[in-house]
Parts: C-alpha cells; sequence; structure tokens
C-alpha cells in the first residue's frame, strides 16, 4: 500500500494563463501515487497520477475489467512488491510505463492513458 495525495480541480474553460495545475511535484514523492480530479472533456474525472523521477504519468482512476474505481479508499492506490498498481477490486495488476494489465480478470487492457506535462514545478493537464 502506498500513502497517496488526494485534490480537486477543475480546468475546463479556464484560459491557459490562469489554469491551476493537478497538484505541485514537491506533494508527489518518487514513486508513490496521488488520485486528483478534473475536468476531461466536459466531465469530472478522477485521475491517477504516478510519479517515476522528473516524469509523471496519469491514466483515469477507473479499472477496465469492472468500471470501479482502481482506489481502495480515496486516493489510496496498492502498489504490489513487484511495483504493480492493483486494483483493489478484482486484484488486477497494471505496469507503470504503459498502464497494461499484466495479471488478473482484464489482462491484456489497459489503463486510458490521460496526457500531463511537469512544468514550473508542477503537474498540468495536456503538454
Amino acid at each position: 500500500m502506498t500513502e497517496g495525495v488526494r485534490t480537486s480541480l477543475s480546468n475546463s474553460h479556464v484560459p491557459a494563463a490562469e489554469a491551476t495545475p493537478l497538484i505541485v511535484l514537491e506533494r508527489l514523492q518518487d514513486g508513490a501515487f496521488a488520485e486528483v480530479e478534473a475536468v476531461l472533456d466536459g466531465d469530472a474525472e478522477s485521475l491517477i497520477l504516478y510519479r517515476d523521477g522528473d516524469h509523471v504519468r496519469a491514466w483515469l482512476n477507473i479499472c477496465p475489467h469492472a468500471g470501479r474505481r482502481l482506489d481502495w479508499a480515496p486516493g489510496q492506490f496498492l502498489k504490489s512488491k513487484d511495483g504493480l498498481l492493483v486494483c483493489a477490486a478484482h486484484g488486477a495488476s497494471f505496469e507503470l510505463v504503459r498502464g497494461d494489465c499484466v495479471a488478473g480478470p482484464c489482462r491484456g487492457e489497459s489503463l486510458r492513458a490521460v496526457e500531463v506535462s511537469v512544468r514550473d514545478g508542477a503537474v498540468w493537464l495536456g503538454m
């Protein structure tokens, strides 16, 4: 289990100069997860952020197996001893480079990636 960070925001209809970052990078420890909420295509979505050094990857917080959230409590994710993200509902295991399911009921499927970038000490939607 890894300790997570949970934040909430809406980036819809905000000019780029006034956009709010998803999270300040220093709040997301290397090798840790965070759950943030953001508006994508007009819908509020829960996202998983994963920090790997200076890079951050993001996926929708939805298991492709049953459409349920992956966290066992808001912002709390399971990480296996092998370094895989594990769905709290049915144990599907996802590698953390592309979000591919490598074990469990949705083997061969993938988490839906969300494009994020790191700049100015924060994580932002898009590039």
